[in-house]
């Protein structure tokens, strides 16, 4: 989706349309979580610092985030791609990945993208784009061109071509502390990368070494695989003041243990291992885990534990910025959910050339 809890704010409020708009809080400490495209043009950014934000762009309107109605939306959103395959895998609430290889109404795949477009718009009024090729990392970086409402294509034969002119910034896996080592070996676009060895790959970047050695010749392995099952549950809390005091520490601890709790039932995610996250006033970080021979099924027992954790918290030199708890290791006799989120498109033709029988 195109900035998709921003554009969900416009669409639900007009006097938000054509002006530069963020979901988040402009407090001291807020985020900004999206950046509606007008906002975008001065610089504001999703994860940005919303006092850093307002500095670009003094107009910006913040509006805070409505989660329950852009899951709805998400859920309307892949009910229309679920028409079209059964192999659809989210990535998030605007995000997703489908292999129409076999679709079940015997479209192409650039059909397929119309028409889920189309159907966007005339049903949510929001506007999508999609990306269209024979893997993830195509599909995946194609889906980004031509924003927003965009819709673009990479065929079989063009893929090399197209990955030999990629910034080594567009690969997967690659953020800024990657560009820059790659940058120090000479290593600027996808056609530099390609001449760089397997196993010089792998000795810089390990097993991700295979990844970009194979991403530089148009390949990725990777299925597009319909519920993905969770490997963690958590939430955190960034403060408005830093902490010092153990009793407040303790009531906004246990806030953010109830909301993990909440996502656990409501995932029926039932893991073995907690771990516990400070960050302090200097940004350091503290974080500590426990894992136990069977996952929790009561909240007493999860919330004991977290205050055991507590009070390892040192808060004797400095204050503590934030506070964080995640569920992780599932019990294999515990069930999960898959993703129910939903959407930026990135659809998968494997065999383009070929009937599916």
């Amino acid at each position: 989706m195109d900035a998709f809890y921003a554009s969900v704010e416009q669409r639900d409020n007009p006097a938000f349309k054509g002006k530069p708009l963020a979901v988040g809080s402009s407090g001291a400490r807020g985020v900004v979580a999206a950046a509606s495209y007008e906002a975008r043009r001065y610089g504001v950014r999703s994860a940005m610092a919303s006092k850093i934000a307002l500095r670009h762009c003094p107009q910006l309107i913040f509006v805070p985030p409505r989660f329950d109605v852009y899951s709805e939306v998400s859920e309307m959103i892949m009910q229309i791609l679920l028409e079209y395959t059964d192999l659809v895998e989210p990535l998030s609430l605007d995000e997703a990945f489908m292999d129409v290889t076999c679709n079940k109404l015997g479209l192409s795949a650039v059909q397929i993208a119309g028409e889920i477009k189309s159907r966007i718009r005339q049903e949510t009024g929001l506007t999508a784009s999609a990306g269209v090729s024979i893997n993830k990392f195509l599909a995946k970086i194609a889906s980004d061109y031509h924003k927003p409402d965009g819709l673009f294509v990479v065929l079989p034969r063009d893929a090399e071509r197209f990955v030999e002119e990629l910034n080594i910034e567009q690969f997967y896996c690659v953020g800024k502390v990657t560009a820059k080592k790659m940058h120090s070996i000479g290593v600027r676009t996808g056609a530099d990368l390609k001449k760089i060895s397997k196993e010089y790959l792998v000795h810089l970047f390990g097993r991700t070494g295979i990844v970009f050695y194979e991403n530089a010749r148009a390949i990725d392995r990777r299925e597009v695989t319909p519920n993905r099952i969770r490997k963690s549950v958590g939430a955190e809390n960034t403060f408005e003041t830093d902490l010092a005091q153990s009793t407040r520490m303790t009531v906004e601890l246990y806030h953010i243990a109830r909301r993990v709790w909440e996502r656990i039932a409501e995932e029926q995610f039932y893991g073995r291992t907690i771990t516990f996250k400070v960050k302090y006033e200097d940004f350091a970080v503290f974080t500590r885990s426990k894992t136990f021979p069977t996952h929790f099924r009561e909240f007493a027992s999860f919330w004991e534990t977290a205050m055991e954790m507590l009070k390892n918290v040192d808060t004797s030199m400095k204050k503590v910025r934030l506070m964080g708890l995640t569920f992780s290791h599932v019990d294999g006799s515990a069930t999960a959910k898959g993703f129910k989120d939903g959407l930026q498109l990135e659809l998968i033709f494997k065999d383009w050339d070929k009937d599916c029988e």
